[in-house]
């Protein structure tokens, strides 16, 4: 108690390694929760979660604690917060729509396990609705402010839950991705953002936007956490026909063989991003220039072909028995969905198929391929006059990712000349999250090596 009292808990990062180090010298986990509602009161910010778990019912979680076991329990007292399309028993869900709010009397598989690992839940983010959307803007609630810049976009869908983080109101934090979700907020606000292999977590419980290719992410402010709580969530789940196990790829001894894109496929709208980027290749080990046209136009079958019917399949049948409940953005691409026929769905599967073969074939050159995370740093404005372009440009190096049953991790690098942050996303088949975890840890010492040269 008396640690508890002395410490400037403000200054104490919501980081595993400090928090269980506070915790074993005595911080009290209630002093920590009633920390995170202070720092949410500070950032001022109402966009970034939609339900609060109250000071006083979180408390009464962090008594229900077991003792402290760190071994036993990997996330013990580690505050946490859950995107609002998973479900946390007995908190409102809305998917970011007024009209679907209910009550979900069970917690989603992930959530059950966050719970197991002695993680404390505080809250449900707020995200682009039904996450739908890579910009964070697409609610009907306030919208998130960016960290590093408030005119400029805070990412999506997760894009709550990558703030939460980012502020360090939670140590970690539950996102889904399918087209990027997980990995565009963490890089426009300087976090980790895991992208697991797909099926390696249960997404029971969790609303869909494509089934077939949704994973649930991990937001962190470093590798080793966003590791910890994927590792706490992930393995198989029967109940889930989705739920794949994973065959882990340890990482291996020589140093990978990674690639970055060629010239041709360097899509970066600004000098301040070619900057960046050309600063994060310089810290990347023994990188070679690949083509990957062919894995880039994978995307255009996400939102250019029939799987945006599956958007339909997921939330369609919401959307006709309740005229006028989704946002204009999420209605219109909806409304897309109807041109797609089951012919259609066909020929996209087969075109699929031989995009995975060229997938296969670029992975047996190389272990990790290692792109910019986004191309572009949209404003708020740049979304107003076009709430579809924009979006569409910040997905052009994560839409293809689940679609060919890959890996990733955002991780944030060298930031631009303009002082906005910037990152890497490292990609790999499908088991390879042990290394990409490795070579991100390995990235990041690299850049804060650099960084201090640079300061000295």
């Amino acid at each position: 108690m008396l640690f508890a009292r002395v410490m400037d808990l403000t200054r104490l990062p919501f980081r595993l390694a400090e928090l269980h180090a506070a915790y074993a010298r005595g911080l009290t986990v209630d002093a920590v929760v009633v920390e995170a509602h202070r720092r949410l009161a500070e950032a001022a910010d109402p966009g970034i979660f939609l339900d609060i778990v109250p000071l006083e019912a979180a408390q009464a979680q962090a008594a229900a604690l077991p003792p402290f076991d760190p071994g036993r329990y990997p996330l013990w007292g580690i505050p946490t917060a859950v995107k609002d399309n998973i479900a946390v028993a007995g908190r409102p869900m809305t998917a970011a729509c007024p009209a679907f709010t209910h009550v979900p009397a069970e917690d989603a598989e992930a959530v059950a396990r966050l719970r197991a690992a002695g993680a404390l839940i505080l809250g449900k983010t707020n995200l682009d609705q039904f996450a739908t959307g890579l910009v964070g803007v697409r609610t009907p609630y306030p919208v998130p402010r960016n960290t590093a810049d408030p005119a400029r976009v805070p990412g999506g869908s997760s894009s709550g839950s990558a703030v939460a983080v980012a502020r360090g109101i939670v140590a970690v934090a539950l996102g889904t991705d399918t087209a990027g979700s997980g990995r565009v907020p963490a890089a426009l606000n300087g976090i980790v953002g895991l992208k697991p292999s797909v099926g390696a977590v249960s997404s029971r419980g969790m609303l869909p936007a494509c089934r077939s290719l949704d994973c649930i992410s991990v937001f962190a402010s470093c590798v080793e956490d966003a590791w910890s709580a994927f590792r706490a969530i992930a393995g198989e789940d029967r109940a889930d026909p989705f739920s794949r196990p994973i065959a882990w790829r340890e990482p291996a001894a020589p140093p990978p063989r990674v690639a970055v894109p060629v010239a041709t496929d360097l899509h970066l709208d600004d000098a301040a991003a070619q900057a960046a980027w050309a600063a994060a290749r310089g810290l990347l080990p023994e990188a070679r220039e690949a083509g990957i046209t062919e894995l880039l136009d994978t995307a255009k079958l996400l939102y250019d072909g029939p799987w945006i019917a599956e958007r339909a399949a997921a939330f369609g049948d919401f959307a006709a028995a309740h005229p006028g409940a989704l946002h204009p953005v999420t209605q219109q691409i909806l409304d897309g969905a109807a041109r797609f026929t089951a012919v259609d769905a066909f020929r996209g599967m087969y075109r699929l198929a031989e995009h995975r073969r060229a997938a296969e074939d670029f992975f047996a050159a190389f272990d990790v391929l290692a792109v910019p995370s986004v191309p572009c740093f949209p404003t708020l404005a740049e979304l107003e006059a076009d709430p579809i372009g924009p979006n569409a440009r910040l997905g052009t190096y994560t839409n293809f990712v689940n679609l060919l049953d890959l890996a990733a991790l955002a991780v944030p690098g060298p930031a631009r000349p303009d002082g906005l942050p910037a990152g890497i996303t490292l990609i790999g088949p499908r088991g390879s999250d042990a290394a990409l975890a490795a070579l991100g840890v390995d990235f990041i010492a690299r850049a804060a090596g650099a960084q201090e040269g640079r300061a000295a």
